[in-house]
């Protein structure tokens, strides 16, 4: 037994219907793979409807599991009531909402438009309040128990971290969501947590974190008392495990998972002060020619 393989039983999530935003890439996807595999139907959201229903093509086949794509832009909340209303229409009711959509980019933030930082926020916080209102008032109103919402924030929501300041301040607010609306929604029979994860590799966002040969310059592992970045499978384990009944009693919990990187050293990107700002021009420039052509 070792940390990459799977932690649950068998049919752990029979019969839950979970959806996943930003769940058709990176972590997102691993996570929605595992809750298939132990039973759950999913609904995975983003902007991009073609990559969904290539993701749901290819984690039916390999998963037997059912997945329902449904375009949804979370900074817009018309969109999110029509996702909402989607997927109670296809599986009858929700049972969990995992926010995951995210956006983040590395940058000295007196380099940011404000409509650079605005876009963070719109994402990560505007999006997150959007898809826990809309499921919310849902299940309030059809007095619906025994729901779960997971958010998925990052250990820099409590430490801050320089760099990132547009995703530490919307984060830190998902923070103070969960905790908040823990306690006010459990007469509800509605449950908060958040996980809180260190480095966890994933192409899309460590190319836009870190482009080019920064991965190699600035090594993350090199910050984790285990030595190592996390492996998908651990997160799936985490994530399915706080979404399942097994963890009906945990509730307003953020669970860190990062070898202990942020007890070595508070500020996940706070190494980048050693960028010269000849560095980041080109930076910015390798950014933005990425971007043009995705």
């Amino acid at each position: 037994m070792n940390y990459s393989e799977k932690m649950l039983r068998d049919d752990a999530l029979k019969g839950k219907t979970i959806v996943v935003t930003g769940g058709g890439s990176g972590l997102g996807k691993s996570m929605t793979t595992y809750f298939l595999e132990l039973g759950a139907n999913v609904v995975i959201t983003s902007r991009n409807l073609e990559k969904l229903e290539n993701v749901k093509t290819e984690l039916e086949s390999e998963t037997g599991g059912t997945v329902l794509p449904v375009q949804c832009d979370v900074r817009h909340y018309d969109q999110v009531e029509a996702m909402v209303t989607a997927s109670v229409e296809r599986f009858g009711s929700v049972d969990v909402l995992l926010n995951n959509a995210a956006g983040n980019f590395i940058s000295p933030t007196e380099r940011l438009s404000a409509n650079a930082f605005d876009t963070i926020i719109d994402i990560v916080l505007k999006g997150t309040k959007n898809c826990t209102l809309a499921f919310g008032k849902h299940w309030i109103d059809s007095k619906e128990t025994n729901k779960t919402v997971l958010n998925i924030v990052t250990t820099y929501a409590f430490t801050g971290s320089a760099y990132v300041v547009p995703s530490a301040s919307a984060k830190a607010g998902v923070l103070a969501m969960t905790r908040s609306l823990a306690v006010e929604w459990a007469k509800y029979g509605i449950r908060f947590n958040a996980i809180a994860p260190g480095p966890f590799p994933t192409k899309g966002a460590w190319d836009r974190l870190l482009p080019g040969d920064l991965k190699e310059k600035f090594d993350l592992a090199k910050k984790v008392p285990l030595k190592r970045v996390g492996d998908h499978q651990e997160l799936a384990n985490l994530a399915a495990y706080l979404v399942s009944d097994f963890s009906a009693y945990l509730n307003g919990e953020v669970v860190t998972i990062d070898g202990g990187e942020w007890l070595k050293g508070a500020g996940q990107m706070n190494l980048l002060e050693e960028v010269p700002d000849q560095m980041w021009d080109m930076l910015e420039m390798m950014i933005r020619s990425k971007k043009n052509k995705s």
